[in-house]
């Protein structure tokens, strides 16, 4: 069998970690949502959430990884106990993978647009009814959406094709630093307006009638669902990266330091975002059109906007661009894994099925726009984005946690002996209720409303 390959750092495998679960829902979906359900008391209610929730499935899907040491549909196969079929949900898995792709390299392409846009200094002058207008035309032409979302895929599948250490962890580290970097730099700029101040206490002062405006039930769910798919967890997107590694470090440690730089590129998008809308005096729940419509008009009436505008969204590229390879490299994984495909003929044959299959999303906005598929209003991507949100991540890892830690899957004394292995931060064995019990109670309950409440 020829010889798997691995990432030549544990730097690598943080960053392309993190660079996977670091996309457009960070920097888009977490300030608006943020805004909706009263800023400050809800970071805090999210971050709750995201240690109790988010980090013990992440070090699940990491231990299920390394101790296989295949992508997850092989993973299941080789761990669960002979002659159960806890592997079909590994199918459910790479069928979420493919169509995450198919809308994700849509949005990717909006945003390098809109990059080239800013560079342009298009934006320049212009009114929220202007930039409008330009949003609408980029949603109306099969043109710019095709073209864009191309370039991403070709962009994608060369960097993915190269190798798993000289094209997936180098360019991805270089992109992930040059992120962090001008986030910080963005959120200095930004914290430093006229009138920021406002904005930075609405962000991170605790407000009970923020909340209560809110509601504390809907405040508390859109925490609990946001910490949930904010590491893109349930799908074998990280459970790829775990097989990547050796033995040194424990992964409880490893999947705490993914999961505070997810959050920190969250955080820091908030400084960004909340301290230019109040100064500019623009609602800060304006939900998703605040990037693609108020952010331009921000950056059109602030000094050396044109500059601080393109850096935003090359930032946000970077982002979206990160998480188009992550999840690319899980669709690798299964054609080496499964097919002992070569990574190039992988590459140029995913590439293809990608491309070819994000064309109904892109047209969905114009060209299909009379198809509604669930209800009245919706489009392609939202079809995609139901089935990838509400049915494969969720219920993904609700079945994770159940075979991590239960007797009829792989099984807790299992999952403990592959995560505490190494140096670092334990898993403790007393918690062996939580997650066998609470856990994928919590999980299940995100799986059942988040269905209910879609319809």
């Amino acid at each position: 069998m020829k010889q798997r390959e691995t990432l030549g750092s544990r730097l690598g495998f943080i960053l392309l970690s993190a660079g996977c679960a670091i996309g457009v829902g960070n920097v888009w979906r977490f300030p608006y949502i943020t805004g909706q359900y009263g800023g400050g008391i809800f970071v805090l209610i999210y971050v709750i959430f995201l240690l109790l929730l988010g980090v013990p499935v992440l070090t699940m899907e990491y231990a299920m990884g390394r101790a296989s040491h295949r992508s997850i549909l092989p993973a299941y196969r080789m761990l669960e106990p002979k002659g159960t079929r806890w592997h079909v949900m590994g199918y459910l898995a790479m069928a979420g993978n493919y169509v995450l792709l198919m809308y994700y390299s849509v949005i990717s392409g909006w945003i390098l647009y809109y990059t080239v846009l800013m560079a342009r200094g298009v934006f320049a002058g212009l009114d929220t009814g202007a930039i409008a207008a330009i949003f609408d035309g980029m949603m109306a032409s099969p043109g710019i959406m095709t073209v864009s979302l191309l370039i991403i895929v070709l962009g994608t599948a060369v960097v993915c094709g190269m190798g798993l250490q000289t094209g997936v962890e180098k360019v991805t580290k270089v992109m992930m630093i040059a992120l962090l970097v001008l986030m910080v730099l963005l959120g200095i700029r930004s914290c430093l307006l006229d009138g920021a101040s406002e904005g930075i206490a609405f962000y991170l002062m605790p407000s009970t009638e923020h909340m209560q405006k809110a509601g504390l039930w809907n405040c508390m769910y859109a925490a609990l669902n946001q910490s949930f798919f904010t590491l893109s967890i349930g799908m074998g997107g990280m459970e790829i990266f775990g097989s990547y590694i050796d033995r040194k470090k424990r992964l409880l440690g490893e999947a705490l330091t993914v999961t505070f730089l997810d959050t920190f590129v969250a955080i820091t998008a908030g400084f960004i975002i909340f301290p230019a809308c109040f100064a500019y005096g623009i609602a800060p729940d304006a939900g998703p059109k605040l990037i693609f419509l108020t952010l331009p008009r921000v950056f059109s009436s602030l000094a050396g906007g044109r500059f601080w505008g393109t850096l935003f969204f090359l930032f946000l590229s970077f982002a979206a661009f990160s998480t188009m390879i992550g999840v690319f490299e899980n669709l690798q994984a299964f054609a080496i894994d499964l097919r002992g495909t070569a990574r190039k003929k992988a590459a140029a044959v995913n590439g293809t099925i990608i491309a070819v299959c994000s064309l109904p999303c892109a047209l969905g906005f114009n060209l299909w726009s009379s198809f509604q598929p669930l209800r009245p209003g919706n489009t392609v991507m939202d079809l995609e984005d139901f089935f990838v949100s509400n049915i494969c991540l969720p219920v993904g890892s609700f079945v994770i946690t159940l075979f991590c830690s239960w007797k009829y899957g792989w099984g807790f004394e299992h999952f403990l002996a592959e995560a505490n292995e190494g140096k670092g931060i334990r898993v403790a064995r007393i918690l062996r209720p939580y997650f066998q019990y609470i856990l994928p109670c919590i999980v299940g309950f995100l799986v059942v409303y988040g269905i209910v409440t879609y319809f």
